[in-house]
């Protein structure tokens, strides 16, 4: 029986006459563990995108980023990563907590190559997990079911300018995000930021959009 494919997978497969290849993928490709390949693709890259599911059943898929081995591979069959500062919607994290199976993508966009897991999630407050990573809030640590090497045809290439100057990072203090500046939000901050605000001064919406839109390194 396959692990990955139900009815109306096959419906599809046999509509196009792909179902001898794709069983031959399964096959082939799709790990229960991960090898020592795997393990430092994985540990190479400095994002991914998760998918996890709502409370409605809908997918989400957000972008996760950090430095190169903020994911980790603890074994053969469990990473973890750690769940930074964000604007404080929870989604991923909290989708997880009511139902702990996600997906992960990761992509290397200069080869190309990208690669897909399955897991289950949990998340930890704290614990040794938690010191993996500067300033993690979170640390999310996944059973792995599935990974497999996923077809590179379509992927651009691309390469790295910089890295993101948020992402905490050794001794050096991570500087503050910048639309937490906004004067609309300013009532929601935490004390910390109010603070931290208070001293690099208030900017407009306008202000950061046009930061954003124009690609300038302090959005």
């Amino acid at each position: 029986m396959s692990r990955l494919y139900g009815p109306q997978h096959r419906q599809l497969q046999d509509e196009f006459d792909s179902r001898r290849m794709a069983d031959r993928i399964e096959l082939i490709a799709v790990k229960a563990e991960m090898d020592d390949a795997t393990r430092a693709f994985i540990e190479s890259r400095d994002m991914f995108f998760l998918s996890s599911i709502d409370h409605k059943g809908r997918p989400t898929v957000s972008y996760k980023g950090g430095d190169p081995g903020f994911v980790r591979v603890l074994d053969a069959s469990t990473i973890a990563f750690p769940s930074y500062d964000g604007n404080g919607m929870y989604l991923s994290m909290g989708n997880i907590t009511a139902n702990p199976e996600i997906g992960c993508l990761f992509i290397d966009f200069e080869r190309p190559f990208r690669m897909r897991l399955q897991g289950r999630a949990e998340i930890f407050r704290d614990g040794p997990l938690l010191g993996l990573r500067k300033e993690a809030e979170l640390v999310v640590k996944v059973a792995v079911s599935e990974t497999w090497m996923n077809c590179p045809r379509y992927v651009h290439r691309y390469e790295k300018k910089t890295g993101s100057r948020y992402v905490p990072r050794g001794e050096t203090e991570t500087p503050l995000c910048e639309w937490k500046r906004i004067d609309a939000v300013q009532d929601t901050l935490r004390p910390h930021e109010a603070a931290a605000v208070e001293k690099a001064g208030q900017i407009t919406a306008d202000e950061w959009m046009g930061r954003v839109f124009t690609g300038d390194a302090k959005a």
